[in-house]
Formats: C-alpha cells, sequence, structure tokens
C-alpha cells in the first residue's frame, strides 16, 4: 500500500474566513505541522503555503476552495505524486462534528475543493481525511449550507472538532506509515472500517 508522500489541508485563504467550518482541513495541517516541527512557507509556484518533513510534503493551498486543485495538481506534478500518496483534510456536512472518516477514492458529495481536486489529478483515487462539521438541519440550524460552513462553529462544535483533530495526530504515525486499517481503528472504531 503506498504511504502518504502529500497531506492537503483544505480551507480558504484569507482572515474573513480563519475561524469557519470549511477550514477544518487547514486546522488539521496546522495541527500536525506544529507537532512534526516544521513552519508553513508560501510556495507560488503551488499557489499554497508549503512545509515539508523528509519525504512528505504538507500544503494548504492559497487559491479558495473551489480552486483546490490547482495548487494540489502543481505540486504532485513538480514531484511526480500519484493520487493514492496524496492524503486530503476536508470538511464534512454528511457527518456530525467530531465524527471522522478516512477513505479512499470515491465521489465527492458536492464539496467543490474535492470536485477541483479531482479533476485537477483526473483521478478519484486520493485519499480522503473527514472531518465532521454537521449539516445545518441536522443541527436545528435555519442558515443555508454555503452561510453554514463559511460561519464560525459554536463552542461544542469546536471542541468537538478539537478533539477529531487530537484523535488524527494520534493516529499519525500509522497514516504516514500507509497502515490506513489500523489508522481507521484509531480513528472511527473497527465497526466503520469499510465505510
Amino acid at each position: 500500500m503506498a504511504v502518504p508522500r502529500l497531506l492537503v489541508g483544505l480551507g480558504n485563504p484569507g482572515a474573513e474566513y480563519a475561524d469557519t467550518r470549511h477550514n477544518a482541513g487547514f486546522f488539521f495541517a496546522e495541527a500536525l505541522a506544529r507537532k512534526l516541527g516544521v513552519g508553513f512557507a508560501a510556495q507560488s509556484r503551488f499557489f499554497g503555503q508549503v512545509a515539508r518533513v523528509g519525504e512528505l510534503w504538507l500544503l494548504q493551498p492559497t487559491t479558495f476552495m473551489n480552486r483546490s486543485g490547482q495548487a494540489v495538481g502543481a505540486l504532485a506534478r513538480f514531484y511526480r505524486i500519484a493520487p493514492e500518496e496524496i492524503l486530503v483534510a476536508h470538511d464534512d456536512l454528511d457527518l456530525l462534528p467530531g465524527d471522522l472518516r478516512l477513505k479512499k477514492g470515491g465521489g465527492n458529495a458536492g464539496h467543490n475543493g474535492l470536485k477541483d481536486i479531482q479533476a485537477a489529478l483526473s483521478s478519484p483515487d486520493f485519499w480522503r481525511l473527514r472531518f465532521g462539521i454537521g449539516h445545518p438541519r441536522t443541527l436545528c440550524l435555519t442558515q443555508n449550507v454555503a452561510d453554514f460552513v463559511l460561519s464560525r462553529p459554536r463552542a461544542e462544535e469546536s471542541a468537538a472538532l478539537d478533539s477529531a483533530i487530537a484523535r488524527c495526530l494520534s493516529a499519525w504515525p500509522e497514516l504516514v506509515a500507509g497502515n490506513y486499517d489500523r489508522a481507521r481503528r484509531l480513528l472511527h472504531g473497527a465497526a466503520a472500517e469499510g465505510k
């Protein structure tokens, strides 16, 4: 099984989006960089903030979400990183706040960042680390989806997301070693392994 050579955290750049639900992927990438003792630096040729630890690249696209593929495609092509060597961390409306799922391939469920990455790589066969943010209807909120993802999570949602990020950091040694089944057990339990 291929090991990850590129971890992509999805989000939107700029102060107005910094603390929003849609930036869950950024939150994880930043926490991982701190854990690994590296800092991000702007790389215009890769349209993002980039860090490196050995053979692993970390990327936060500085394009907006719907153009994330521009950054991912540029870095992946330059370093000859195959789709199955890419792990994309992103927010997911279909999961409750704090829930996690790790999967390879599949559709994009209307997520514009994933859709653009699939187009840029000409493949859906990259890994996804899905951070649940909930759906406004599930959470009994009246916001439309666009406003919901671009607003700040409530305190209990933030706490749930922080807990999910901590679980991912604990599972990171398994993820980076390509031990995806073991990582799944740590992230969301053996019962959900096939999801």
